[in-house]
């Protein structure tokens, strides 16, 4: 059986050494590949959150008055609400659709 050489190193790669080494080589790519995507789907992704709701303003900020909300109030945090800041239960189709969790702010008042 005759060694391949490479260039100038002198370095000498057998077939034998090849038929172990390629498929380890796909086999950790692969491992790489698939720990990095799962990795990456547990973390926070970059980019934007709110898609549509006073994109002219540099930062959405709402207020009310503990006085306004009577005994409850329910706000969105998926930024899909058509009746933002209030939640619509739109949150529901965005995490069927994306795999997400998301779901509403509660302020109630305590119960005397």
């Amino acid at each position: 059986m005759t060694m391949p050489t490479l260039s100038s190193t002198g370095f000498r790669i057998s077939k034998d050494q090849l038929i172990v080494a390629v498929p380890v080589a796909v086999v950790a790519a692969a491992g790489g590949f698939l720990l990095s995507s799962y990795l990456s789907g547990r973390s926070c992704k970059k980019g934007r959150v709110n898609t549509c709701i006073s994109k002219d303003s540099p930062k959405v900020v709402h207020s009310c008055d503990m006085e306004d909300i009577g005994t409850k109030a329910v706000y969105c945090r998926c930024w899909k609400s058509k009746k933002f800041p209030y939640c619509d239960g739109a949150h529901a189709k965005h995490n069927e659709e994306t795999g997400d969790n998301v779901g509403p702010l509660i302020i109630k008042k305590r119960d005397a």
